[in-house]
């Protein structure tokens, strides 16, 4: 197929697609499908070779957030049966790390929900990474709390972060009809500042809300525009109690093909599979890890995913293997201009801390899992709900009742 030779070449030169060429990448068929995912693979390998790497979400303040995202089990006015707690101390959400790192993760993303912190807040989650970094060396950090005010990057990265999550979620032309109490603008500035700090900024979207392919382009080509170091790619879980409930708009095929096209488009960065893999992947979940490079291990933030153990037995048996804490992520050229730019991270040293958040957000829970998501609204006649559309397996959706904020221990 001349599309994906092309695209492969392009991908190979880090140069960017047509959005005509990203278009045509959601407009194939089922039957072209794995030319799709072995094309995309190239690319993949090109850049990551067969390493995986793992991320830990710790959400270290649950539910009653202020914001009216529609996706989020945490929203204001949120029916969702979630857990809800304050803030976890800084040795509880170390201990809370220490599962997932055990598991072998190398980056832990501390996630709190809200519009975005207070000074307090930001001395917090200072002391928080401080208290991880001490009991685990070489671990990155990945702080996810709303919205950033002058100055409050800066502080993240004087306390030891290493990077800085905040979705776009979804088109700018969309994006009102998703949240009315912030604006794209006010996402767009957040990520600018943890640039313009030092931390590595990672950045995605959510799929499955409804959204056009236009849609998704638009959100995938503003994201390489932003030059986000990791690009985690949420898969709407429609929880009870939201406003998307019955948004079920997602196949394993469709999520293949979106998947491919982030990576079309961001050849160089992190990929990530976040929220809602395991609702609407399902069984083809090994064959994405030939696109994306990295994973979250174990639960979500208002989710239970698949178990651990079972993440780590797919990366084997698909023949991928984890990527160790003394590996950089990124290609050098990427790990070479963060660190150049004041950054560190498992690509801007073979030790250090790391690139991409991985999808967490305050208001960002698209799925109860990663980061960010966010929707469009009436899919193009040719992928519509009624003909693209999985029946709604509501069964596969679970609320999370284990980890930080209970008394039961994380899965991971």
């Amino acid at each position: 197929m001349d599309l994906l030779n092309t695209l492969v070449e392009k991908g190979l030169r880090r140069e960017s697609p047509t959005r005509e060429e990203a278009l045509a990448v959601l407009a194939t068929s089922d039957d072209d499908l794995l030319d799709v995912v072995a094309a995309a693979g190239k690319v993949r390998r090109q850049w990551f070779g067969r390493r995986v790497k793992l991320n830990y979400l710790v959400n270290l303040k649950s539910g009653l957030c202020p914001e009216d995202c529609s996706y989020c089990s945490q929203r204001l006015g949120s029916k969702a049966d979630i857990l809800k707690y304050t803030w976890l101390k800084p040795d509880e959400a170390s201990q809370a790390a220490a599962a997932g790192i055990a598991g072998g993760a190398k980056r832990v993303c501390l996630v709190a929900s809200g519009r975005g912190p207070t000074d307090r807040d930001v001395e917090r989650v200072g002391r928080t990474i401080e208290a991880i970094k001490e009991q685990n060396e070489g671990v990155e950090v990945c702080a996810c709390l709303g919205l950033l005010s002058d100055g409050q990057a800066e502080r993240l990265k004087t306390a030891g972060a290493d990077a800085y999550n905040h979705n776009l979620n979804t088109s700018e032309a969309t994006y009102g009809e998703i949240t009315k109490t912030h604006t794209y603008a006010d996402r767009v500035d957040t990520v600018q500042k943890a640039h313009a700090a030092g931390l590595s900024a990672c950045s995605g979207l959510i799929a499955g809300m409804g959204e056009t392919d236009e849609d998704l382009v638009d959100v995938v080509f503003a994201l390489r525009e932003l030059d986000s170091d990791s690009v985690p790619v949420n898969f709407l879980i429609p929880f009870e109690g939201t406003p998307l409930a019955k948004e079920w708009n997602l196949t394993p095929q469709r999520c293949l093909r979106i998947l491919a096209m982030v990576r079309f488009v961001c050849p160089d960065v992190e990929v990530r599979i976040a929220g809602g893999r395991e609702v609407h992947l399902r069984s083809m979940q090994p064959l994405a890890l030939n696109i994306a490079n990295s994973i979250f291990l174990g639960d979500y933030l208002t989710s239970e995913g698949q178990a651990g153990q079972a993440d780590l037995d797919m990366i084997a048996d698909a023949g991928f293997e984890v990527e160790g804490a003394g590996t950089t992520t990124l290609p050098a050229h990427r790990a070479d201009a963060l660190a150049a730019a004041g950054g560190c991270g498992s690509h801007a040293s073979a030790s250090g801390c790391g690139p991409e958040a991985a999808g967490c957000g305050s208001h960002a829970d698209a799925a109860g899992g990663g980061c960010g998501p966010c929707g469009g609204h009436a899919e193009t006649p040719a992928e519509s709900p009624a003909s693209a559309a999985s029946e709604a397996r509501t069964d596969l959706v679970a609320v999370r009742r284990r980890g930080a904020g209970t008394d039961l221990a994380p899965n991971a």
